[in-house]
């Protein structure tokens, strides 16, 4: 009997590694082969036309030694924009759910049009918001008029170019909203009950229940809002393109240009590569701050 059950474990085993080969082969194909060839060019000054030497570790030293005055600037900027998007984007998202996990007439309709725009491709969004926050005659600058204030720079301006940026990301939180929303109605409903029987308000709900009982949620939130902020690109490349005077220079569209527009594949590497450490380091560290205030239920 023992020796049946080993030999159908062992089958199992077999099945399930063939049915998971597609994607182990896709993994290796287009993730692991690309990431080591990279690493490898990482160490050399390939540039697509000619051939490429070992350089060693100069093109990580010309980064960390100052002698590329973008890198540093790109870094900053992008640190910048995720310390601003991140908190802003958790909150505003939180908020949406918490209204749309009430039980009010045609929250249906409600939930969908806030998550429609999460699906709107980039550059149709980009193209909106140019228009809309455009200083001249931007529909933005003609309600500050109306209204009897100054207009904005908006997007042309070293001091508000990033806030926009935060503010335009808003518009696509619908996605992290809807993950919320997932996480809100799974808060045990007696908890909430319990609170209600005792007195409590809406605050002690909130503060007691709903964000402990979330934690997890909002952990898986602000782990993927981190990643996808340090990968911010297209918003720059679009709406401002690093302008105005490299204000909005993120750091992939920093890699971007060095990659394909001065055709310095061995330096893009090794920017990229130094991009994956610092995602894997601040990720890291949020999981290591996680034991500190996020609680599982089975805990």
């Amino acid at each position: 009997m023992k020796n049946k059950m080993t030999l159908r474990k062992k089958r199992e085993n077999i099945a399930g590694f063939f049915f998971s080969l597609p994607c182990i082969i896709g993994f290796i194909m287009f993730a692991a082969i690309p990431m080591m060839v990279s690493l490898g060019l990482s160490f050399t000054d390939y540039n697509v036309i000619n051939h490429s030497t070992f350089v060693g570790l100069d093109n990580y030293s010309k980064l960390f030694n100052g002698d590329d005055p973008y890198f540093y600037k790109s870094l900053k900027v992008t640190i910048y924009y995720v310390a601003l998007s991140v908190p802003t984007s958790i909150i505003f998202s939180f908020s949406i759910a918490m209204l749309l996990n009430r039980d009010i007439k045609g929250k249906g309709i409600f939930r969908t049009l806030f998550y429609l725009p999460s699906i709107v491709p980039t550059v149709a969004i980009s193209a909106i918001w140019l228009w809309v926050l455009n200083p001249d005659f931007g529909l933005a600058n003609s309600i500050l008029k109306s209204i009897g204030l100054s207009p904005s720079r908006w997007l042309t301006s070293e001091a508000t170019v990033i806030p926009t940026l935060v503010f335009i990301n808003l518009w696509t939180t619908g996605s992290t909203m809807v993950i919320f929303l997932a996480g809100m109605q799974d808060v045990p409903r007696q908890l909430i009950e319990a609170v209600e029987i005792d007195g409590g308000g809406f605050r002690t709900k909130l503060f007691h229940v709903i964000v402990p009982m979330m934690t997890p949620t909002i952990f898986y939130n602000v782990v993927m809002g981190f990643i996808s902020g340090f990968q911010v690109f297209a918003q720059s490349y679009i709406m401002t393109s690093g302008g105005p005077n490299n204000s909005s220079l993120f750091y992939v569209f920093y890699l971007y240009r060095e990659a394909f527009q001065f055709m310095r594949m061995g330096s893009a590497c090794s920017i990229a590569w130094v991009l994956f450490i610092i995602i894997m380091i601040f990720t890291a560290i949020l999981f290591k701050l996680q034991n500190k205030w996020v609680y599982y239920g089975g805990e």
